[in-house]
């Protein structure tokens, strides 16, 4: 259930509780793919160290490898990480459409082979959330199409129409597994999907149709994929007063800080990306001053801290020349020093921007850190 504390303009500072825990919002969701973040970051770490409240798990990939029979049995993806806390699925859409490079789609759903060992998988509405299901997830997403930018308006279109279907059918096949006396997780929610590509138009007729069928919350999907900066915010700003108040609202796959503070700013709730761990594993370092690139020559006798304003575990016990030594001679510790670092960054973040929004100072936080969260150092 999502209960809005306050506006601050469009900005809305919330609280969404779950059966695994109730997550403060705005929040970013650490992207643990294949039930783990890349670079050696254990859930321990994640729950004391990095502020992290809700962890983000995909159905594609945990399908593949090990698969979600295998983790059924171990008893659903909270017991298998060691995490009591929310933990959102992604539902294997985006991978299908992006991994795949043989697929069938069909009213059914889509034929495509495994990126690891080109087997033939079928999957649909109902195959996801059965998946997920056996994940036992928190927040379960809806099957849909991701649709590149741009794409021919009649193509996006017919599929936001079956997307639509689609989602009607994740509803009806959720509500019956959780109804199911062997469902690990009976409480598990239903996020659906908003597509419509770049077209305004499509996107508002797509959600006030999804927004009748009451889910769990709502994400704006299919952005970051292809379209400039400028026409993302725009379509946030044309879909955002269609979305449900009550709900918890999530862009999909977004981004940098800049990224987030602007769609925060357009009244957002919760985010993903795989960014700050992924830039940190190449030496890409996030911090209040702007972005370093600690691969550079510069920082090879650097004593001082990534960051002078942070205080995370990293910040506080080692340097950059240090930081920048265990990635050049690849060593494992080099990247998941470095991606604790940009995990604790983002997660402060998203602390200090509920703070702003607590003391009814966002507008004065956002305008202070938008240029600066941005620049290249």
């Amino acid at each position: 259930m999502y209960k809005l504390i306050k506006n601050c303009g469009t900005a809305r500072r919330g609280t969404f509780e779950t059966v695994h825990g109730t997550v403060q919002t705005p929040a970013f969701m650490n992207v643990g793919t294949v039930a783990a973040i890349k670079g050696g970051i254990s859930s321990l770490d994640l729950k004391n160290e990095l502020k992290c409240q809700v962890e983000l798990c995909n159905t594609y990939h945990l399908h593949v490898r090990p698969g979600d029979n295998t983790i059924y049995k171990m008893g659903g993806l909270h017991k298998f990480m060691n995490w009591d806390r929310p933990i959102l699925t992604d539902s294997g859409g985006f991978q299908v459409f992006s991994l795949a490079k043989l697929r069938k789609i069909t009213e059914e759903g889509v034929t495509f082979n495994s990126h690891v060992d080109g087997r033939r998988i079928f999957m649909g509405p109902e195959e996801s959330m059965q998946i997920q299901s056996h994940l036992a997830s928190t927040i379960a997403m809806a099957f849909d199409e991701c649709i590149k930018n741009p794409s021919p308006r009649k193509y996006v279109e017919d599929s936001v129409e079956r997307t639509t279907r689609w989602l009607i059918r994740c509803k009806n096949e959720m509500d019956r597994l959780n109804s199911l006396t062997e469902t690990i997780n009976k409480h598990q929610m239903l996020f659906g999907i908003n597509q419509g590509g770049t077209y305004d138009d499509i996107r508002i007729k797509h959600m006030q149709d999804i927004a009748k069928l009451d889910l769990d919350g709502y994400a704006i999907g299919g952005l970051a994929v292809g379209e400039t900066a400028e026409e993302m915010y725009r379509v946030i700003e044309a879909v955002e007063p269609y979305m449900p108040k009550n709900k918890p609202r999530y862009l999909m796959g977004v981004g940098t800080p800049v990224n987030i503070l602007e769609a925060v700013h357009r009244g957002v709730d919760l985010f993903d990306c795989v960014m700050p761990s992924r830039n940190a594993r190449h030496g890409h370092i996030f911090t209040w001053d702007g972005v370093i690139n600690i691969n550079n020559a510069k920082y090879a006798e650097d004593d001082t801290q990534l960051d002078t304003k942070c205080d995370c575990p990293v910040c506080r016990n080692h340097s950059k020349a240090y930081i920048r030594h265990l990635l050049r001679a690849g060593e494992m510790l080099g990247m998941r020093l470095a991606v604790m670092h940009n995990l604790y960054f983002y997660n402060t973040l998203m602390e200090k921007i509920r703070d702003s929004m607590d003391n009814d100072t966002f507008e004065k936080f956002y305008k202070e850190n938008i240029e600066i969260l941005g620049k290249r150092i």
